[in-house]
């Protein structure tokens, strides 16, 4: 497609969002004028980031960032990205994000209008997937097939996220706005920690969300609280534009960069204050037109597509332990007869552009063509009969995802870290992979520890989400008699199950070095075994103790002597060959 224009190029399939030729067309002159010298580098920059390009700290290559609303993927979707990585992508692999987007690393700049018309022939679109913007709205994987759920918020959330890009008001924010949307109070798609947050409600037989705004992670984590109790479905885009215009003319937030969230505005003036702005700004002529999302729904009956229940080998009698424990963690029924939800495991949300196609290739004969992509940095298959779960595990064990303990503790999360990001301050995902060998070799049966949550971020701006972790870090370096140590704060007893978010509590005054956090994961869960009482979770027993409490536990792995032969690995990140240096640059914008 290089060199491809609008005048022989059209979308042959039209996603969520809508997808022009000629931004395209655009974006690959500004390009060529950017690289001739006739476009300033800062006014590209955000340019660049509203087609979802972003920079990455190794020189002229650039990560894409790939906009899923709600996690929703179709099998010709999956194959163009498994195109996408093998023929664009040197890595020869795409990363699920914790915001349900999908990563590629390396792209040279040359090829970002060729990728970007690939994805729009499938109808995927990387449109303010980075930049100051209203990002990628992410779901609940269950929604649509959930037992516990009033509505399907699927079309919902596609509506908004039509209606808010390209929208005036969303082109220049003071900094990014991120919204989820969960399928019932259980809260999975973790709401609140989220810019804006919706949680499907039905009052007197009208259908209409909890409302919640202000939440957020990195340096000041806050629980976004609740703005309303109940908007209708009519009125919750009238309700969020308000928000959002009150949010762009926020001026004082666009002094502070760092401070630039709607949560540092309502963290200051009350949540109750922020109410009465938007009560005052839907009095205004703008706020009096309808705001009906009926013309923007996005319906799709997938029963229609879903296999036959009778699809696949009903046979039972050869059901291996290995099988029989794939169902029990990865398998969940849904609402409708019949059907199961199978989440797959990806390894540190990494797929290979092979297993693109072989996903594709299993929706389309087990689960209608579809699947979901999650927070957990896992795909979620819909519409699996009963009958065809031992063929699908068996087509996943050729794929290599057949893993069982899916969001359980050895579902490891991390963020990229310095293998690509400018803010990175640690390689996250190194240490992921180590602290997966290390929890899976532990051979875990106690069913309390088995539900604990894992995740690291390579820097405190939290994208692998280990504020809300059980057992969560973040990227620092730290001093040692030979330089730089690479190492992690730690932080316990973080919660998002079942609609109880909680922060973990920070470690005071404590750094772990990266080559001895496998070990203090280790040492962690055996002191939460031996001390805790009976049916106490992580998280309350943490409350009991104290994160304190902790501070015994790893200071054995705190202390690194001179540089030395038996040292050196201290000083070495995980899968690095050289000694430790901190090296970080500006962010164009967070995950």
């Amino acid at each position: 497609m290089t060199g491809m224009t609008q005048t022989d190029w059209k979308p042959q399939t039209q996603g969520i969002i809508d997808i022009f030729p000629e931004e395209i067309d655009d974006f690959e002159l500004q390009i060529k004028r950017f690289q001739a010298g006739e476009f300033d580098p800062t006014e590209f920059q955000a340019y660049r980031l509203k087609q979802g390009i972003y920079g990455q700290r190794q020189a002229d290559v650039h990560m894409v960032r790939v906009k899923v609303p709600f996690g929703g993927l179709k099998s010709d979707q999956l194959d163009a990205l498994g195109i996408f990585a093998k023929e664009y992508a040197p890595l020869n692999k795409g990363h699920v994000t914790t915001r349900e987007n999908f990563q590629f690393h390396h792209v040279p700049l040359k090829d970002a209008s060729s990728v970007i018309r690939l994805l729009g022939d499938v109808g995927l679109t990387t449109r303010e997937a980075c930049g100051n913007t209203v990002r990628n709205v992410t779901g609940c994987p269950m929604a649509g097939v959930c037992k516990d759920e009033p509505f399907d918020v699927t079309p919902y959330a596609a509506a908004y996220a039509r209606y808010f890009v390209r929208h005036p008001y969303t082109q220049a924010l003071p900094r990014k706005l991120k919204t989820a949307f969960s399928g019932c109070q259980k809260d999975c798609a973790i709401t609140s920690i989220h810019d804006m947050g919706f949680i499907p409600k039905v009052v007197n037989g009208q259908k209409g969300f909890q409302v919640l705004t202000g939440g957020g992670t990195s340096i000041m984590p806050r629980l976004a609280p609740t703005l309303y109790n109940f908007v209708p479905v009519e009125e919750y885009l009238r309700v969020t534009e308000a928000v959002i215009r009150i949010f762009h003319r926020s001026d004082e937030l666009r002094k502070n960069r760092m401070k630039a969230r709607i949560k540092f505005l309502i963290n200051r003036i009350g949540i109750d204050e922020f109410r009465a702005m938007v009560e005052e700004e839907l009095k205004e002529p703008w706020a009096q037109k309808s705001f009906d999302p009926t013309a923007l729904l996005f319906i799709e009956d997938e029963s229609l597509d879903a296999p036959s229940l009778n699809e696949g080998d009903s046979d039972s009698s050869d059901r291996s332990t290995e099988f029989e424990q794939w169902v029990e963690t990865n398998v969940e029924s849904q609402k409708q007869q019949g059907y199961k939800a199978v989440t797959v495991k990806l390894p540190l949300g990494d797929i290979q552009a092979e297993q693109f196609h072989q996903l594709a290739d299993l929706t389309r004969k087990y689960a209608g063509s579809r699947c979901r992509i999650t927070h957990q940095q896992n795909v979620t298959l819909r519409w699996v009969p009963e009958s065809a779960l031992r063929e699908v595990w068996e087509m996943l064990k050729e794929i290599g995802f057949a893993q069982s303990g899916a969001n359980e503790i050895t579902d490891v999360i991390s963020c990229p870290g310095t293998d690509s990001c400018k803010l990175g301050i640690t390689a996250s995902m190194g240490l992921g992979r180590a602290v997966q060998k290390t929890v899976e070799d532990m051979n875990i049966t106690d069913q309390l520890t088995k539900k604990m949550h894992v995740k690291m971020s390579g820097c405190p701006n939290g994208c692998g989400q280990h504020h809300i972790a059980d057992i969560g870090f973040h990227g620092a370096a730290s001093k040692a008699p030979g330089g730089q140590v690479p190492s992690y704060e730690l932080f316990l007893g973080g919660s998002y199950d079942d609609g109880d978010a909680r922060f973990g509590e920070r470690i005071p005054r404590m750094k772990v070095p990266a080559k001895r956090v496998p070990d203090a994961v280790r040492k962690a869960i055996e002191f939460y075994e031996s001390e805790r009482i009976d049916g106490e979770e992580f998280k309350n027993f943490v409350s009991r103790v104290g994160a304190s409490a902790f501070q015994t536990v790893f200071s054995e792995f705190t202390e690194v002597g001179e540089l030395n032969r038996d040292t050196i690995d201290t000083y070495i990140d995980w899968d690095k060959t050289a000694k430790y240096i901190l090296e970080r640059g500006e962010g164009e914008c967070a995950i």
